[in-house]
């Protein structure tokens, strides 16, 4: 069974050159300090030596304003829009939602900071692995070191997606201010030191929970793979296929009986988690989504000492596009009545409707939107989750697999796959699982258009032109708030063309397909030089 191991290990602190934290196995020998002349690490200690790479993907991935916030926020499932008890933030959300911000603007940095921290620290253990500060075993040193590449190219794959030109840095010792790359040349390099430490990577899934194995990298490269038209210029679904019949074929990994299975706070031990960010309540805080989505009067509902700060909650247009049997309508959203965990009485009532994101003066309701409750809350939730993020999970294998057969002419190979995903949603009704190549040849069922203060949608280009539009709709129905929208409106051309909420297209929308070089980066180093649009 796996367990959650690293996320205890991540909250250590682990000073590499000069002492490393003892292990809380209380059945071992523990030493408070270990000087590093005397250290002589082993295999067993290689999870404590990476533990801190690690580490940054907690605040990178559910942190203020990062990578989750800028898929979701930035498309068209999520909105943030301002409530009783505030939640403008200096018209931030609003700015992602229509795609208004500027590099002076844009606060969300956490994505690039905490990305370049896992890179930095990535850098300085493969060069104490090499000098022997770290006097691994030659073969462990070897599999540490792949390990340690994949972690970076996972890091530099985050900022490819979002940020597209930055530096590539891989020399810890080398203090001079990076050199810009192309967003291709980035693509390029992933790729590179991917196909490169595959080889080295272990095959292992249960005592790997949670870092990078051979198969996580195999996912990492699909998706990669799956967006290099948008990269490069150049798309590459013959190798999508490839890759994920590799992790197919390996049969390490199943789809778990239940969607929610997927995100309970025990999900370490689901057998559909590829890669996940582990989180702790106690060891391994930063996942506070319960936190951003819920009303504080949710508190009374889940028991919880702390009350919520009422924020983001879904588009009512992408509501409207799920079917009533479709179990995910009801495992990702909370919705209607919520009853106080003691008493039984009815302290909120989640309402479909939101009458606008804010800025004009529009203010919603306490209770309007429904609730981000894909990541389940126990009773008692602190503000801090157990639940891990599965950044890569088997479903997604499945779907990416399928897009690239739909995009080569393969309808009806792409359909038995969206039916073999579709099928634990609709296990009250079999038949409506089911899905035909041709189906997912049509357009979209989401209304695009812009959403009046009374609900009501000026349709202006609504989705039936979307090219694969029924296919876009499965992926916002499999895959709702788990930080994947942006990348996939991008792919499908939507990004940049729709209106849907109180969102138009952007008079230079193109740009939009990336986020702006953070000025206080472009202050530190001249050599870098921000990105077209801005």
């Amino acid at each position: 069974m796996k367990t959650k191991t690293l996320a205890y290990m991540i909250a250590l602190t682990v000073g590499l050159t000069t002492s490393i934290s003892s292990c809380t196995n209380l059945e071992e020998e523990v030493y408070s300090e270990v000087l590093a002349s005397s250290f002589q690490p082993t295999e067993r200690d290689l999870p404590y030596i990476l533990a801190p790479v690690y580490a940054p993907f907690r605040s990178l991935m559910f942190g203020w304003q990062g990578y989750f916030d800028l898929q979701e926020e930035a498309a068209d499932i999520i909105i943030t829009p301002v409530r009783p008890n505030g939640w403008d933030d200096g018209g931030t959300y609003r700015r992602m939602h229509q795609h208004t911000w500027t590099s002076e603007q844009w606060q969300p940095t956490n994505t690039w900071n905490q990305a370049f921290s896992a890179i930095t620290r990535t850098n300085m253990v493969i060069m104490q692995i090499e000098d022997g500060t770290l006097p691994l075993p030659a073969e462990v040193g070897n599999a540490a070191i792949a390990e340690l590449r994949a972690v970076r190219a996972l890091a530099y794959y985050l900022l490819l997606d979002n940020h597209g030109n930055v530096p590539i840095v891989t020399d810890y010792t080398d203090v001079s201010l990076p050199q810009q790359r192309t967003r291709e040349e980035v693509y390029n390099f992933i790729i590179d030191e991917l196909t490169t430490v595959l080889p080295d990577l272990s095959e292992e899934v249960s005592q790997m929970y949670g870092r990078m194995n051979r198969w996580a990298a195999k996912a990492l490269l699909a998706k990669i793979y799956l967006n290099a038209e948008i990269y490069t210029g150049t798309p590459r679904w013959d190798l999508v296929i490839q890759e994920t019949n590799d992790v197919i074929n390996s049969d390490a990994y199943r789809l778990d009986a239940n969607y929610s299975d997927v995100f309970t706070y025990t999900n370490q031990n689901s057998s559909e988690i590829i890669f996940a960010v582990p989180y702790d309540e106690i060891y391994g805080q930063g996942s506070q989504i319960h936190m951003k989505t819920l009303d504080p009067l949710s508190r009374l509902v889940y028991g919880m000492s702390a009350g919520p700060w009422g924020g983001n909650c879904a588009v009512p247009q992408f509501i409207d596009t799920y079917d009533s049997e479709d179990t995910r309508l009801y495992d990702t959203w909370i919705q209607g009545p919520q009853y106080h965990a003691s008493t039984g009485e009815e302290v909120i009532n989640y309402v479909k409707h939101v009458p606008g994101i804010g800025g004009d003066g529009t203010v919603a309701p306490s209770n309007s939107g429904y609730r981000i409750g894909k990541y389940q809350i126990k009773q008692g939730a602190t503000n801090n989750l157990d639940n891990d993020y599965p950044m890569f999970r088997y479903a997604d294998i499945l779907m990416m697999k399928a897009e690239a057969l739909l995009r080569t002419g393969d309808a009806n190979g792409a359909a038995r796959l969206v039916t073999e995903v579709r099928q634990r949603a609709f296990k009250n009704n079999p038949g409506k699982a089911t899905v035909t190549g041709a189906q997912l040849l049509q357009g979209s069922s989401y209304n695009y258009g812009w959403q009046e203060k009374d609900g009501s949608v000026d349709a202006v280009n609504g989705g039936t032109d979307i090219e694969y539009g029924r296919f876009l709709d499965e992926l916002g129905w499999e895959f709702a708030a788990e930080a994947h929208r942006r990348q996939d409106l991008i792919r499908f051309g939507v990004f940049q063309t729709k209106t849907w909420f109180n969102h138009r297209p952007h008079p230079q929308a193109q740009t939009r397909t990336l986020f702006p070089i953070p000025f206080a980066e472009l202050t530190k180093n001249p050599n870098l030089t921000q990105n077209p649009g801005y």
